[in-house]
């Protein structure tokens, strides 16, 4: 059964979808375009693509937008949009970090439905109002960590719910990439620029950027609370105000302990997100680079491998496929995924039914717990590896 063909198979209008950021040029505002029309639920209606005017006017008309739904500035469209009879219905924010508060703020107050990259945002104050905001809010929030999208991921956590695995007993998880191992924040790299910068992208750099998914997938998985942690942060290279390397240690609910390494200064790791899970049945693990995949242990028998569709995949991950097996989904599919979740409880909303509980998402109390792990991180290292409570 694939994510189209679930439960929610209803067939329903487009979804009428906004964007604030992901302009000319932005590499993650054309992966959330993507994701949100891959499986046909979503229809782009406008934007405020830019907090520069005239990049924000371009950038609308190099996406076939109305002009009069091409917008200066976000709350000048959640203003409109909110007042047209058939303006947005939800909004995507695609910026860097410390815009994610005021631009969601806006939309929530307005019953416009967010759509939002991670993490949650730069500080854990606003982390805290936003969710209040939410939580008060008729609208929906949903929160893009997209790994947790791809189907053996699902398949991970379906087979840790269901016992599996035994009691649980260690969580090994990291995300390695090099593309920081020089310092390109000072080369002319946007993306790098405003990611080590700590008034755009907060108190964490890798533990924000890539940290916060890898600690957001073990999470996912195993269904485990982090208590506590014990961080050692680094910024290896010369004049980097944020860290680029974490080694952290990491207490779960039930005596589970965990390690965590996030690193971009890592040669030879592309995007090298990779979790093993283990407990007194059997240990699982799965690597991003090759997602269709998932390698099983029973304790005391051979190790044995998962595949999406394949001989011992579960609902879970038939449920979020879209091609037969044998044919590899990825990055994108993975990130429509979240998307197409979203829509099926958009319209659940719009019908005042109740929602597949199948469907599942990361809101804003997984970017909350994302921010507090951040700023946990940092707090730990700057008492040189003290354990700190969550």
């Amino acid at each position: 059964m694939t994510i189209e063909a679930s439960s929610q198979s209803e067939q329903t209008s487009r979804i009428r979808l906004g964007m604030v950021g992901g302009g000319s040029g932005a590499f993650i505002g054309a992966v959330h375009r993507i994701a949100a029309r891959l499986d046909d639920r979503f229809e782009l209606v406008a934007g405020a693509l830019s907090s520069t005017p005239e990049k924000a006017v371009q950038s609308g008309r190099e996406l076939g937008l109305d002009p009069s739904r091409t917008y200066e500035s976000y709350k000048d469209m959640a203003i409109r949009e909110a007042r047209l009879k058939d303006g947005i219905e939800a909004v995507s924010i695609v910026t860097p970090n410390h815009v994610h508060y005021e631009a969601a703020k806006e939309f929530l107050k307005r019953g416009i439905h967010v759509i939002c990259d991670k993490p949650l945002t730069s500080n854990l104050a606003d982390a805290k109002k936003l969710k209040k905001l939410a939580d008060e809010s008729d609208a929906l929030f949903i929160l893009t960590h997209n790994y947790t999208g791809y189907p053996m991921v699902r398949q991970a956590r379906e087979m840790v719910a269901n016992g599996e695995l035994g009691t649980l007993r260690i969580v090994q998880v990291e995300y390695p990439q090099d593309w920081l191992t020089e310092a390109a924040e000072t080369a002319g790299s946007k993306q790098a620029e405003w990611r080590t910068d700590p008034a755009r992208s907060g108190a964490g750099g890798s533990t924000g950027d890539i940290g916060t998914h890898a600690y957001n997938l073990a999470c996912f998985i195993t269904g485990l609370t982090l208590q506590s942690l014990a961080a050692d942060l680094d910024s290896f290279v010369d004049g980097r105000r944020l860290d680029d390397n974490a080694h952290v240690l990491l207490r779960f609910n039930d005596g589970v302990k965990g390690m965590l390494w996030c690193s971009q200064v890592a040669p030879g790791h592309e995007n090298g997100l990779k979790i093993r899970v283990y407990g007194t049945k059997g240990g699982i693990e799965w690597v991003q680079a090759d997602p269709n995949y998932l390698w099983y242990t029973p304790f005391g028998e051979p190790k044995r491998l998962m595949t999406r569709n394949g001989a011992g995949s579960h609902a879970s991950a038939a449920r979020v496929s879209r091609i037969p097996s044998g044919h590899p989904e990825g990055y994108l599919e993975a990130f429509a995924t979240i998307y197409t979740e979203a829509a099926h409880a958009i319209d659940a909303k719009r019908r005042g039914v109740a929602l597949d509980p199948a469907v599942t998402f990361p809101t804003v109390d997984d970017g909350v717990k994302g921010v507090a792990f951040v700023e946990a991180c940092v707090a730990s290292s700057k008492k040189n590896g003290a354990w700190v409570t969550l």
